[in-house]
């Protein structure tokens, strides 16, 4: 019995000092250029949405995903600088709302290929705003639409 009490703290110093001499946490590496946005809550409150962000060219559309499934980055978006809720519409469909994926990317499982489209983007101060027609029907994945509105 007194073996492992013994034992215990001497392997489990071994193992912290083996982590620690393969996993330098201060080396350079692709991680150090991260950086984080806070969408508010308990650790930023306030971070987002308390300066006007003032924005030059408008709102800013990409494309992404396949078939049944629009993965769309929202970019360069003014005011309040994040956004709260998307709809999208496609030229044969009615309004649909779209899911936060993460971050600015959001996702729509529907099947819009060869249709123009249309967002409405609603900012987290509550402005809103439609981008009617900003993809055309010929928009392919991978490509980035601007707009002339801003919020």
């Amino acid at each position: 019995m007194a073996k492992n009490v013994v034992l215990e703290p001497v392997i489990a110093l071994c193992i912290f000092r083996l982590l620690v001499s393969t996993v330098n946490a201060f080396a350079p590496s692709a991680w150090s250029k991260a950086h984080a946005t806070f969408y508010g809550g308990s650790d930023a409150s306030g971070t987002m949405g308390t300066i006007p962000c003032k924005k030059s060219g408008g709102v800013r559309f990409t494309i992404n995903g396949r078939d049944y499934f629009e993965l769309v980055l929202i970019s360069n978006v003014g005011g309040a600088g994040s956004i709260q809720s998307v709809s999208i519409k496609g030229s044969q469909t009615n309004w649909m709302t779209m899911s936060r994926n993460w971050g600015a990317n959001w996702q729509s499982n529907s099947y819009l290929n060869g249709q123009s489209l249309s967002f409405m983007v609603t900012a987290t101060d509550g402005e809103s705003r439609i981008f009617q027609d900003i993809v055309p029907s010929n928009w392919a994945f991978g490509q980035t639409f601007s707009s002339l509105v801003q919020f």
